[in-house]
């Protein structure tokens, strides 16, 4: 045996050794350590995907209305926490935003993956889909609004990669937007503008705009604030208007799939209709949907609730010249690859 040790290179002894430890392991052993290894390797990519959604979390300018009966002295434009009111019943939130509950700012994500590309949805909730117009009290407002965007990142070899394009919800229809200079070009959707970016924390991220009242949500300025208006940044802290003028507010992220939240709400017939993701309303007409049920009903073969669920296909429909654009998920929670 010494000899044969003397004789081996370097590497090939290391191989050779590394055998050895693998053959002296039982396959019980093994099969001991999988489930160690997994929980960790799904730490991991929790965290990393926390970082990766704050990295290109949008700053958002939503425009405020104080005018009507049904504003809250602008309030009802504040985005918060589907449960701000500390519970997770959908037919109270109309009547609680106007009471003592603070609006603190939640933003909801979810992260899936292929092997070329990061999706990352967004979604923005208010209490109130609302109208100052009276001959609309009724037909133009209804309890629990959802809204929000989902972007895409190439995986170009830096830790948080490239942002390439966006796309939003404005009530029924979906706008697309891409990075200036942008290789992608119209395929079944047109392009809709160029992505604006800010610089924020030393660091570049997106821009994006709400409408006071209905809340359809643009990238920014095609969207703008229009005279009253709170500008939410991507922080570490929900933080709560100080008036509707205010122009640094932090909000933070909430993962979809967090032990209890909204994914493990989608049950709950307080707050849905049923799990497919439409939320109760109890006034006004009309409802609202969670990100797995937001619907453009004209863009060819994406399904409703795509925008979340498929990513990669949405895109893929949207846009052609993607150069290398891998379909295949490695990370979706909605489908169940983890």
């Amino acid at each position: 045996m010494k000899t044969l040790f003397h004789k081996l290179s370097l590497p090939a002894l290391m191989l050779l050794l590394a055998s050895t430890i693998l053959v002296s392991c039982s396959k019980e052993d093994v099969q001991q350590m999988k489930p160690e290894t997994l929980g960790a390797t799904q730490a991991a990519a929790v965290n990393f995907n926390e970082e990766l959604a704050y990295r290109w979390a949008p700053v958002h300018y939503q425009d405020v209305d104080q005018t009507g009966d049904y504003a809250v002295g602008g309030k009802a434009d504040y985005i918060t926490a589907i449960n701000f009111d500390g519970d997770w019943v959908g037919t109270n939130n109309w009547n609680n935003i106007a009471g003592n509950y603070a609006a603190a700012a939640h933003v909801y994500y979810s992260v899936a993956e292929t092997s070329t590309h990061w999706f990352i949805n967004y979604a923005f909730f208010h209490p109130r889909d609302w109208t100052d117009n009276p001959f609309g009290y009724y037909l133009d407002q209804h309890e629990n609004d959802f809204e929000g965007m989902e972007v895409v990142v190439r995986k170009d070899g830096t830790t948080y990669g490239a942002l390439q394009a966006m796309v939003t919800t404005f009530h029924k229809d979906f706008y697309s937007y891409t990075v200036s200079g942008s290789s992608w070009q119209n395929n079944h959707e047109t392009n809709d503008g160029t992505i604006t970016m800010e610089n924020y924390n030393n660091e570049s991220h997106p821009t994006t705009g709400h409408e006071a009242k209905g809340h359809g949500l643009k990238a920014y300025p095609y969207v703008n604030i229009v005279g009253d208006g709170i500008r939410y940044v991507p922080g570490r802290t929900a933080g709560v208007p100080t008036n509707p003028d205010d122009r640094n507010v932090s909000y933070k992220l909430v993962d979809v799939f967090t032990a209890g939240g909204l994914w493990e709400q989608r049950n709950n017939t307080q707050l849905f209709n049923s799990p497919s993701g439409g939320l109760v309303s109890s006034y006004g007409d009309g409802g609202a949907n969670a990100p797995w049920a937001w619907n453009d009903g004209d863009d060819g073969d994406v399904q409703g609730g795509e925008i979340a669920t498929d990513p990669a296909k949405m895109f893929n429909i949207y846009y052609k010249n993607l150069g290398t654009f891998d379909l295949t998920y490695i990370y979706n929670q909605y489908k169940g690859i983890n």
